[in-house]
C-alpha cells in the first residue's frame, strides 16, 4: 500500500478486533482501502470496503450508508 505504513495499520487493526471495537474498526479497513484504491487495486480495496462496511453496520455508523454506495459503485452490492 502507498500511503499507508503496512505495519502500523496491521497492528492498528490487530488491537481494534482484539478490543472488539467495530468504530474503531471500520475507519481503519477504510483507511486501507482508500489507500488500494489510490494504488489501483480495485479488489484489495473493495475487500477491505467490505469489511469497513460490515463493521460500520455493527457499530450503527453512519459511514455504512457511503461504505455501502462506494461498493455498489463497483458492483460488488
Amino acid at each position: 500500500m502507498q500511503t499507508v505504513d503496512r505495519t502500523a495499520l496491521d497492528a492498528s487493526l490487530v488491537a481494534a478486533h482484539e478490543d472488539g471495537d467495530p468504530a474503531r474498526l471500520s475507519a481503519l479497513y477504510e483507511r486501507a482501502a482508500n489507500a488500494l484504491t489510490k494504488a489501483g487495486d480495485t479488489d484489495a480495496a473493495c475487500f477491505f470496503l467490505t469489511q469497513a462496511y460490515v463493521f460500520a453496520l455493527e457499530a450503527g455508523a453512519p459511514r455504512a450508508d457511503d461504505l455501502k454506495s462506494r461498493l455498489k459503485a463497483h458492483g460488488r452490492i
